[in-house]
Order: structure tokens, then sequence, then C-alpha cells
């Protein structure tokens, strides 16, 4: 289960908390069998804060008019330091959480230090992270009211950067809770060669749109529209793409998260952690040296 909303995590307990220190606001969803994350939050299965990277990268936010969403969309560009445009780098779009926006992922994960201290520390050649809006509870798939964020990345986004110089040939996706199961969706739907990799943190799986609707009534249109956006249906379209899957044993997702990994056995795994930015940071590096290696 999941929640409809968005939170500040800080250290110890759900709620709107902003964490001090190196690190930054980290989002995380609240209300996620809160008596059993709560529990295991209390008695420290959950894990605590990484510290950041201390050395920052280049964070560039643009704006754009999108068609396909039918409003204007902030991506915001972070790449490692000492790299000053995009000319000629390789991609990897980054999709936000529930409640969530392109900068709140970008400054909240501090991407561009994650970046920059991969790029430095694992021969990992330099590359993009783009966030993009992607709406706040739009599950990463086009609603019945027209709002298509998947159409907006691959027909508005990747043309955008490529014609700032980056090179959109092929491209990777990484995600989080919602965004994970946007960037399986997007892997799906885009397919190999032209998805390099793909990289989905905790994501948001549900059983069924009875579970769905009554986790997150926003999440899907109807059933017709759970269907359609069925990963387990796509799972042979991750044929030939490089798969990463990250999840929390105490995670509230991790049942279906199971059950995906048993059915593609991506790289990644299931490990101790919840669902919020102490798991995601700590697994962060891992799943950016991934995507590099496979953006080569």
């Amino acid at each position: 289960m999941v929640s409809r909303r968005a939170f500040l995590f800080g250290g110890a307990g759900l709620g709107a908390v902003a964490v001090t220190g190196g690190v930054g606001a980290i989002l995380v969803e609240e209300d996620v069998l809160p008596g059993k994350v709560s529990f295991d939050r209390a008695i420290g299965r959950c894990g605590s804060l990484p510290a950041s990277p201390r050395t920052p990268g280049i964070v560039q936010p643009q704006t754009f008019r999108s068609r396909r969403r039918g409003t204007d969309v902030t991506a915001v560009v972070v790449l490692p330091a000492g790299v000053r445009s995009l000319w000629r780098l390789p991609v990897v779009v980054a999709l936000h959480g529930n409640g969530g926006s392109a900068a709140s992922a970008a400054n909240g994960l501090r991407l561009d230090r994650y970046l920059t201290d991969v790029v430095r520390t694992r021969a990992v050649a330099p590359f993009a992270l783009v966030t993009v809006d992607g709406g706040p509870d739009t599950y990463w798939h086009r609603r019945k009211s027209g709002d298509d964020p998947l159409g907006m990345i691959t027909e508005e986004l990747l043309p955008r950067l490529g014609r700032q110089g980056a090179s959109t040939d092929r491209f990777g996706v990484i995600g989080w809770s919602m965004g994970g199961y946007g960037a399986l969706l997007l892997a799906e739907t885009v397919g190999a060669p032209r998805m390099a990799a793909a990289v989905a943190s905790s994501p948001a799986i549900f059983p069924s749109y009875d579970n769905a609707r009554r986790t997150n009534h926003r999440a899907f249109d109807d059933a017709a529209d759970f269907a359609r956006g069925d990963v387990f249906a796509g799972l042979g379209r991750l044929t030939g793409v490089p798969t990463r899957v990250d999840c929390g044993i105490s995670d509230p997702f991790a049942p279906m998260v199971r059950r995906f990994r048993k059915r593609l056995r991506p790289e990644g795994g299931m490990s101790g952690g919840c669902h919020d930015g102490a798991f995601w940071l700590r697994h962060l590096p891992d799943q950016l040296a991934f995507l590099g290696d496979h953006l080569r």
C-alpha cells in the first residue's frame, strides 16, 4: 500500500519533518501500512540516512510548454561537477514519486552530488540525469484527462534535450516509488535497443485495481486503465533491456516486487529497509553506476 501524499522524512518517524544536515529534505510517502512501518522504524529496521557526498554538481532547471501534458513542465538537468553542458552526453530520465516533482527529486535526493561521486569514484563516464514533472499523481501513464507524461518524455523532453546537444538515441531511466513503476512502464513502452537500462527503486506495483483504488484512488482511472498499465503483462517487452529492481523487505510493496523480480530476474535485490529516502539513498550509488555502465 502507498499513501496519497508525499512528506518529508527525517531520521525518526513519518511526517512533515525537514532533514537537517548535509542530506537535505527527502521525500517519503506516508501512511504505508503505518503500524508495521512505524514499528520497523522504531526498532531500526529502516536504517538511517547515509551521509551525502560532499562535492556538488551542476543543476540546471528549464521550463517548457508540454502539449502532451497540457501544462508547463519543469525539467531539471543534473550534470556531474566539471561538466558544463549536455553536449554529447547520454541521458538518464529520473521519475519522481507520488506527490513529487522534478525539483523535489533533484534536490531532495541530492542527485548532483551522487552523480558526481559515482563518476569520480566508479570509473563511470559522465552522463546527465534529467528529472521532469510528471504530475503529482498521474502514475506516469496516459490518463483519461489526456495528460500523457510518458508521451511528454519520448516526444517532447528527449527531442528538446537532443536539440541542446545531448545524445538521446539511447537513454536510461530511474524512478522511485510511483516513479519506479513509471520507470518499468517506460522501459516496456520504449524497449530495446533504445532503452539502454532501467532502474526501479521501491516500485509502487499494486496487485489489483481494487487494491490500487483503496490505497490511492488517483493512481488509475478505472479497471481498464489499470490493465493497460500492468507491468507484469508487459514483461516480455523488457527482453534485451538491462534492468535493476531494488526494494526494502519492510516496504509495503515488497510482496509485489518479489513477484516481479521472480518473473524478470533483474539485477538488484531485496534488502533491509523501508519505503523512504534512507533506503533510496543507500542504493543510489550502485544504481547510478549500473546505468552508467550500460550507457556506454
